[in-house]
């Protein structure tokens, strides 16, 4: 061996003892371990080294890489004098994804690295999503692809896809691999979908996706007709899918619109019912062109627009006369001139036309083309010559001007000078200023003596001048004579500065009455929408004694006035024997400015509401015990009433005893329609102002959101079925009105009464069902109710009747049952509340051959609890 290799073996020795001995004094006494765990938990991993010398520093790797932000906690504790030892615990918060891979420690001893052993970081748990289905709206039968991706660890990870919760597949389909992209061909009708993600830690569910099925986009859009200012436009719905097609939506612009803007901007934007799918677009500028597009709408969704379709206005006449027309005459020759027409041309002028008349000649017309003047040769022969003018259009003639006058000038004469409609010469001589000034002058004066008379007239009938206090009793009696002709024209003229329109009021010839010809007596009772007072109605010569009833609901609005005349027509033609008939409407001009207030005349009940005879019943000086064949036979007449205006369309909204009256054979007729309201568009009506209800007797929907229907007269009508087995109590006796609201959601309901029938009780309850569409019909109401009635054993024969006459006058402080409408539940309760007895009219008895109400009665017995019992205890207990 020569001198340099053994040179070079001596260095390699000698780096190898310097490397053992470094890698001796400093060593891993504690390597950190591969560590499983979940996602979102803490981690912590930990190494120690042990070192001869300086105490060394520790720094953590993962896969390889220092980590330069990490949340490490070292320490080091001397062994002995020159030994150290170092331990590092690196902690993880809520480890993820991004977090797993393999980590080891690293400390430096005389410039060299030593390195711990690695350890191993592995996540696993419940599937991750990294993309889940989207909500789509498609037409019937699109078809579309939705997408689920997952990932673990643990993986594999398989996906199964659910429609409304049903799996279309299984694990071992190969759609389950991940990312799964699911592809429907086509669906008629909505639904949702969503996927589950598994692995061997479990499983995890995507968000649901809703796909709705949308109409399809309407096909063929044309026009079928147009005319000066319509376009009658046809279409094709689109794709068919499970859902009906609510309404169809039609847009036109013009054509110099930026399509791209146009949304709710739209000059027409119409929703249109359909079927039929055509409709004519009115309105229109003529001879313009307007962009047209349609979409359809169902219960799920608008359908795609249709592409903008033009379609054209026909061309139209000008809607101006030309201007400036001018006669300029030199000898026989007239030159006429004039100006173009103003406003609107609606198409290309084609030409002009001149009318000429000389004397009593006939009219000659002639075609002079496109200029704006023209000549005339006049005869010696043609005096007083008129001519006027008119533009044409290819859809006619615009209008004529005024006329202007041309005479001829004979040897001699003075030529005239030039004559200009609509500049500083007129046509007309001097005299016609004399007579247009005079027939003003007459005009001012009807005009100013009309108004001075309807003022005179309107302060000499508004009631609150037409009464004063009587001296004998305190009551409002008439102080002044009634008119004894009746004005139609009256009438009119009210009706006419209403705005009424003609068609409604040829309608209310036969309904609206002079309000001269209704004279006011004493107030018979006052509730909570109007009072009722006594009056004599003067028809055809002969006196009518009537109800008279003012509305405290005030009418502010023109289209409240035009709805409340149109029922009232409605309500004249009502004739049932369970529905008490309308005679007529007077309007009472108010102290503002506002609309009239109308008056309904009804006819007198003496025999009174039936809430009062139900009090009087219980509470009468003289109880009577009420069999329960009258009790159902009023139930049952009540729903016959109910049932035929609500064939008409006829929500009443205010149906209770107190709003049903007796008549002479004590059949009781559904009464007090100031509530009532006919259903022109859809099945219920919503009330518009918040005013004062009789909420104890409304349905709970109207509670809620003040929406009316069929079905909550439904629920009224259980409720007066309530008042009329309790012969007269206030209904949720303790309860608040307040509270009654929250005491129904709770789905407390009326108590059945101590003698109430099982079948009465159960229709009841039928009729207070929480959804409408539970509740029976008044036709199946009272199919019920005459059942029940028929199934009832005969009434004993009575061996007295007493008869209550109603004749007499009530006495101070008590309100007359002849009152179209008893005392209202505000009123009702505050009276049953203090245990006070309702203010009726006493009871007087009779013999057989008096006239009055009458009530059958069988004779008290033992078992008849309220003919046995003081008279007290039955307050008490309504108290209670």
């Amino acid at each position: 061996m020569g001198r340099r290799a053994r040179g070079l073996l001596s260095c390699l020795l000698a780096w190898w003892v310097g490397v053992g001995g470094a890698q001796e004094a400093v060593y891993f006494q504690e390597n950190p371990s591969n560590l499983t765990s979940s996602l979102g938990k803490d981690v912590k991993l930990s190494c120690s080294v042990h070192a001869v010398g300086e105490p060394p520093e520790i720094s953590w790797l993962r896969d390889g890489a220092v980590l330069e932000v990490a949340d490490s906690n070292q320490i080091q504790v001397p062994v002995d004098d020159e030994e150290w030892m170092t331990t590092s615990e690196l902690s993880i918060p809520s480890v993820k994804l991004s977090d797993m891979g393999s980590y080891q420690c690293v400390t430096w001893m005389n410039g060299s690295e030593i390195f711990s052993e690695e350890a191993y970081l592995q996540l696993e748990g419940l599937p991750l999503f990294a993309e889940e289905p989207e909500d789509l709206d498609l037409p019937a039968g699109s078809p579309f692809n939705l997408t689920c991706r997952a990932q673990g660890p643990p993986e594999p990870v398989l996906v199964i896809w659910l429609q409304d919760s049903a799996p279309l597949n299984s694990l071992a389909d190969p759609l389950a691999r991940t990312p799964s992209v699911l592809t429907v061909k086509g669906l008629n009708h909505s639904a949702s979908f969503s996927c589950e993600a598994h692995n061997a830690k479990g499983v995890s569910t995507s968000r649901t996706a809703v796909v709705k099925v949308i109409p399809g986009r309407p096909r063929e859009l044309s026009l079928v007709d147009h005319h000066e200012r319509s376009l009658e436009v046809a279409w094709e719905p689109g794709a068919s899918s499970a859902y009906a097609l609510e309404f169809c939506t039609i847009q036109a612009v013009p054509s110099d619109e930026d399509l791209s803007t146009v949304s709710e901007r739209a000059l027409y934007n119409q929703n249109v019912r359909v079927p039929p799918f055509r409709h004519t677009l009115t309105g229109l500028t003529p001879f313009t062109t307007y962009h047209v597009r349609v979409s359809c709408r169902s219960q799920e969704g608008n359908s795609p627009w249709t592409h903008w379709v033009a379609m054209e206005t026909m061309e139209g006449v000008p809607t101006g006369a030309p201007e400036n027309i001018m006669a300029t005459q030199n000898g026989t020759c007239t030159i006429i001139q004039w100006d173009e027409p103003r406003g609107d041309i609606n198409g290309i002028i084609r030409g002009y036309k001149l009318v000429c008349q000389s004397g009593d000649s006939p009219e000659v017309v002639v075609d002079v083309g496109l200029t704006n003047e023209t000549v005339l040769m006049l005869n010696s022969t043609d005096r007083n010559l008129t001519v006027r003018v008119a533009a044409y259009t290819g859809a006619g003639d615009g209008p004529w001007s005024r006329a202007i006058m041309i005479s001829s000038t004979g040897p001699g004469e003075k030529l005239p000078e030039p004559q200009q409609v609509g500049g500083h010469h007129l046509a007309f001589s001097w005299h016609w200023w004399y007579v247009v000034a005079a027939v003003g002058i007459v005009v001012a004066a009807i005009i100013y003596i009309t108004i001075f008379l309807a003022r005179m007239r309107k302060k000499e009938t508004r009631y609150g001048e037409a009464f004063e206090p009587s001296m004998e009793q305190g009551e409002l009696v008439v102080h002044y004579r009634v008119r004894k002709s009746y004005s139609r024209r009256t009438t009119e003229a009210t009706l006419n500065s209403l705005g009424i329109s003609e068609e409604l009021k040829e309608k209310l010839r036969d309904v609206m009455i002079d309000r001269h010809k209704v004279a006011l007596g004493k107030t018979l009772g006052e509730g909570e929408f109007g009072a009722v007072m006594e009056g004599q109605l003067n028809q055809d010569g002969a006196v009518l004694k009537v109800a008279v009833k003012t509305m405290k609901i005030a009418i502010c609005t023109h289209s409240e006035m035009e709805d409340f005349l149109s029922e009232a027509v409605c309500m004249k033609d009502f004739d049932h024997p369970n529905v008490m008939k309308l005679i007529g409407v007077c309007l009472q001009n108010t102290e503002g400015d506002g609309y009239p207030s109308p008056v309904v005349i009804l006819p007198f009940m003496k025999h009174g509401d039936l809430h009062s005879f139900l009090l009087y019943s219980r509470l009468g000086d003289s109880p009577v015990y009420l069999p329960t064949q009258t009790l159902v036979k009023f139930m049952t007449d009540i729903a016959s009433g109910m049932e035929y205006l609500s064939s008409k369309n006829f929500i009443h909204r205010d149906l209770a005893a107190r709003n049903c009256m007796l008549n002479e054979s004590m059949t009781a007729c559904v009464a007090d329609f100031g509530l009532s309201k006919k259903i022109y568009n859809g099945d219920y009506y919503r009330q518009g102002r918040i005013s004062k209800m009789p909420v104890k007797w409304i349905a709970i929907e109207s509670l809620a959101d003040r929406v009316y229907t069929i079905k909550s007269d439904v629920w009224s009508f259980g409720v007066t079925m309530w008042e009329i087995a309790t012969r007269g109590q206030t209904p949720y006796p303790g309860v608040e009105n307040s509270e009654i609201y929250d005491y129904l959601c709770q789905g407390n309901r009326l108590k059945q009464p101590l003698d109430c029938l099982d079948g009465l009780y159960e229709l009841m309850l039928s009729c207070w069902a929480l959804h409408p569409r539970d509740r029976p019909s008044f036709e199946v109401l009272h199919r019920e109710l005459e059942t029940i009635l028929k199934a009832l054993p005969p009434a004993k024969e009575p061996e007295e009747i007493l008869y209550v006459n109603m004749d007499e006058g009530p006495a101070p402080g008590e309100a007359e049952l002849g009152a179209v409408g008893g005392l209202g539940p505000e009123e009702a309760l505050s009276k049953e509340g203090q245990g006070l007895k309702p203010t009726v009219t006493a009871a007087e008895v009779h013999p057989p051959q008096a006239v009055g109400r009458y009530v059958m009665c069988p004779t008290p017995h033992e078992s008849s609890r309220l003919l046995t019992e003081p008279p007290g205890c039955a307050a008490t207990e309504e108290g209670a």
